[in-house]
C-alpha cells in the first residue's frame, strides 16, 4: 500500500496525511468490497459540484441560472473527471480485482469515479480551502474553454420532447449485465411518436446518453 501511495503522492504534488482515505480512493470494489472508493465518490461529487458552481458564479455574476447549470454539467460530468483523472495519472495507481487486467486500460468510468472519490479524500484530509485549489488548478483549463455551451443528447431530447409534446422522454431500464469491473447497462427511451431505441454503456446515465443520441439520429434523419 506504501509504494502505491508514495506514487500518488507523487503525481499530486503535496504530502498525504490520512493515507486510509486515499487508499480507499483508489481501490474499485472489485479489490475490496468493503474499503473501495464509493463512499468517497458520493462525497467528492458535491465538493466538486459545490466548488465549481462558486467559481462560475464569480465569473458570470450576471448569467441566468439555467445557463449556468448546463455550464456546470459540462464541467463536473464523467468524461471531465476522466481527463483530470488521466492528468493526474490515476490508471497507474488505482487497484482492481481481476489481476489479468493489471496489463490492460481501465475504463473510464474507474478512472473517473476515481478522481471524485479522490477529491473526497483530500477534502477529508485538509479542508476546503485545500481541496478549492486542488480543483480549481485542475479544471482551470476547462472552466477556460466553456464560452460555448455543449448541450449534452439527454438534454436536446428532452427540449425537443418538451417542446413538441409537453411531455419528458420516457426511459425504461432493461439491463445489467457483465462484471464488476466492466458492467453494460441497456436502457430504452421513446417519445410521444416514437418505438422504444435500445442503447448500452458503463453506467446508467452513459447509456441513456447514448439512447438519446441514437432517438437525436433518428430525428435528425426523417
Amino acid at each position: 500500500m506504501k509504494k502505491i501511495l508514495n506514487k500518488l503522492e507523487l503525481h499530486l504534488g503535496f504530502k498525504l496525511n490520512k493515507f486510509e482515505l486515499y487508499n480507499n480512493a483508489i481501490t474499485h470494489k472489485s479489490y475490496d468490497k468493503t474499503n473501495n472508493y464509493e463512499k468517497l465518490e458520493f462525497l467528492g461529487d458535491r465538493v466538486l459540484g459545490l466548488c465549481i458552481s462558486k467559481k462560475l458564479l464569480e465569473i458570470y455574476p450576471n448569467e441566468k441560472e439555467g445557463i449556468l447549470d448546463k455550464k456546470l454539467a459540462s464541467l463536473v460530468n464523467k468524461n471531465k473527471c476522466y481527463e483530470v483523472g488521466k492528468q493526474l495519472k490515476l490508471d497507474k495507481v488505482i487497484k482492481i480485482g481481476n489481476l489479468r487486467l493489471k496489463n490492460q486500460i481501465i475504463e473510464k468510468k474507474i478512472i473517473s469515479d476515481s478522481c471524485e472519490a479522490l477529491i473526497g479524500a483530500i477534502y477529508l484530509d485538509k479542508d476546503f480551502d485545500f481541496v478549492e485549489k486542488f480543483i480549481l488548478n485542475n479544471w482551470d483549463k476547462h472552466i477556460n474553454d466553456k464560452n460555448i455551451i455543449i448541450i449534452d443528447p439527454k438534454t436536446k431530447l428532452q427540449e425537443y420532447s418538451l417542446k413538441k409534446f409537453k411531455i419528458l422522454p420516457i426511459y425504461k431500464f432493461i439491463s445489467n449485465t457483465g462484471p464488476k469491473h466492466k458492467p453494460s447497462f441497456k436502457v430504452a427511451v421513446k417519445l410521444k411518436d416514437t418505438s422504444f431505441v435500445e442503447a448500452e454503456g458503463y453506467s446508467k446515465k452513459l447509456a441513456q446518453q447514448a439512447a438519446a443520441t441514437k432517438l437525436l439520429n433518428i430525428l435528425d434523419g426523417k
